[in-house]
């Protein structure tokens, strides 16, 4: 995780108020976490920092695509990334991010990295279920959706007649009732 120390802030030095960060994430930043499900990436994250004198406020914002195979039809696609997320830094005696919404740092610390808070963001705003645009609308051509089509049952055949031995275990039944 050495080359994500760009996403180091240091917030003992700056001054009460709001500070503006914004990062660039593509790849790279990726295969830092060992995740590789995105063929390519580019989102822009725009931290809004908040200083207070007993506390930190942080609100991510990311906007951009990850490139993404479509489950239906394997193909890739761009997948629009846009989330928000809010997050309180306090401060306490130890470390502590049991709450989602509130890290705890402990009173000596003096930078914080924000590395896993953006990963964690873009990663969960990508929907569980990929589908192509173009599976949606209907107008995707591709050779998966043309065997779907080829295997998709055209016409439903209901047996009427029944198998004469399961009416003769049906006859037990009622037979043993008498």
């Amino acid at each position: 995780m050495k080359h994500l120390k760009e996403f180091n802030i240091q917030f003992v030095g700056l001054k009460e108020g709001s500070h503006l960060f914004e990062y660039e994430i593509n790849n790279k930043f990726f295969e830092a976490f060992n995740y590789d499900e995105f063929k390519s990436s580019s989102i822009k994250i725009s931290l809004d920092f908040i200083k207070k004198s007993t506390l930190l406020e942080l609100t991510f914002a990311a906007q951009g695509y990850v490139e993404v195979p479509c489950d239906v039809t394997n193909e890739l696609y761009k997948q629009n990334v846009q989330d928000e997320f809010r997050l309180v830094v306090n401060f306490g005696p130890e470390f502590n991010d049991d709450n989602e919404e509130l890290l705890i740092l402990p009173h000596e610390a003096y930078e914080f990295n924000v590395a896993q808070f953006i990963y964690e963001l873009i990663v969960l705003s990508v929907p569980s279920k990929r589908v192509h645009p173009k599976v949606l609308d209907g107008t995707m051509d591709s050779e998966a959706l043309n065997k779907f089509e080829e295997l998709e049952i055209k016409e439903v055949k209901t047996v009427e007649e029944t198998d004469p031995r399961w009416d003769k275990l049906k006859n037990l039944i009622t037979e043993k009732k008498t």
